[in-house]
């Protein structure tokens, strides 16, 4: 081969190989973000971030801001906005506490009429948003007051708690080690006969291999796509930068799991927040009703007039809003174990702040699940860390609230820059 011809082919190849390399920076920037956020705050508080336990806390803390955030992401590119998601669940969690400890209905009875109320509230919202047109902003601002107002209400300034053992597994329990526990070296044990606490080690079997599955079923899936994609003449990245990025992710899968195993296990809500992941993903990537929410996100006009019922979508994204809420609301009483008049209070801020750092648009049309849900533990990453570097709380809202300006304000400059 010639150097005149081999030249424009190394061109080539490394002009592939810097898009790949771009493309992926921007699409795992996030991730990029979280990783070295949890690094510094690993640092800043001397290995205390990842230990087991704080993990666990981590993921328990953010569990309500995950769910809730999945549906605030529906609403945002949809072009509206919900004030009222942390008055909702508060409200909800108060609800859950009166039929369950005070007239003491089954858990899953009362969890079941919870979730149907919060499918009323949200589409009575949906429906004023929808069809009366009245500004979200406005509708869910109400909305904020009036439960807020029912919570104080209902409880009559009581708390109301504890709930049957059965339901606190929603927030407290973990998975069952259906194998076994793995143990690597025997705990010690004290004068009484019971383990001492950080000796020995023993491992969350069922955790471990549930960690193992997700990565082999990750790289299968992975392969398959660009397989898929070499198959129909499309370029693919280059094969190098593929095992990379894919071992690195892994890895971390795996770090993760680890962690847990090391602990208890994965939490109970772990496993709803990635059951409902999952399901939002599966929506917003392969439903048309996904695509339709974009596609009036974008631009609301164009899509009424391509058909698109705009006043009904807009109702559903209200209720599954109302219904998300309301999980969540189930899932913070359950951690405090009662209802408190103060639930829920400044949650919807948290959940807003989420979406918008997972990379939505203000101006809607634009977001992801998994930049919803990585948002949502960035803040609750900082919240973590900065709590455990001892913070005061004034100055972890002034760092919350500068980040949720530069997120947006990225946003903007790339549209501009676009």
């Amino acid at each position: 081969m010639s150097t005149e011809t081999s030249a424009p082919i190394a061109n080539t190849a490394r002009a592939t190989a810097q898009m790949a390399l771009k493309e992926n920076l921007r699409q795992y920037g996030l991730v990029i973000a979280l990783i070295a956020i949890m690094i510094f705050f690993q640092i800043m508080t001397s290995g205390v971030l990842f230990y087991p336990v704080n993990l666990t806390n981590i993921v328990l803390q953010n569990s309500y801001i995950v769910v809730m955030a999945l549906g605030m992401l529906l609403v945002i590119v949809a072009g509206h906005i919900d004030l009222s998601v942390g008055s909702v669940a508060g409200f909800v969690g108060a609800v859950a506490a009166v039929l369950m400890v005070d007239y003491g209905w089954h858990p899953l009875l009362g969890a079941i009429a919870c979730i149907a109320v919060g499918a009323v509230i949200g589409g009575a919202q949906g429906y004023f948003i929808a069809y009366m047109k009245i500004p979200a902003f406005i509708v869910t601002l109400a909305g904020m007051l009036v439960f807020k107002g029912l919570l104080l209400w209902l409880l009559g300034g009581r708390s109301v708690g504890p709930f049957p053992p059965e339901f606190q597994l929603l927030s407290a329990g973990f998975i069952p080690d259906i194998i076994g526990p793995l143990v690597l070296a025997e705990p010690t044990l004290n004068a009484s006969g019971r383990p001492v606490p950080n000796t020995g080690w023993v491992l969350h079997s069922t955790t471990l291999l549930i960690g193992v599955l997700i990565v082999a079923a990750m790289l299968y899936f992975a392969l398959k796509s660009r397989r898929n994609r070499e198959s129909h003449g499309y370029e693919a990245e280059p094969f190098g930068l593929f095992v990379v990025k894919n071992l690195v992710i892994g890895g971390i899968i795996l770090f993760l799991m680890y962690k847990f195993a090391s602990y208890r296990g994965l939490p109970n809500v772990l496993i709803v927040m990635g059951v409902l992941i999952a399901l939002f993903v599966f929506i917003t990537k392969r439903m048309t009703f996904g695509r339709r929410i974009f596609a009036m996100g974008g631009n609301v006009k164009a899509a009424a007039l391509s058909g698109i019922k705009t006043e009904r979508l807009t109702f559903y994204i209200f209720v599954i809003m109302g219904m998300l809420a309301a999980l969540a609301g189930l899932i913070y009483a359950a951690r405090l174990n009662q209802a408190t008049p103060k639930a829920g209070a400044g949650m919807e801020l948290d959940v807003i702040a989420a979406v918008f750092v997972g990379g939505a648009s203000a101006m809607g049309g634009v977001g992801e699940v998994a930049g919803a849900v990585i948002g949502a533990f960035i803040m609750g990453v900082m919240n973590n860390g900065m709590g455990i570097m001892g913070i005061n709380i004034d100055w972890q809202q002034v760092i919350k609230g500068l980040v949720l300006l530069g997120a947006v304000a990225f946003d903007l400059y790339n549209k501009k820059k676009a």
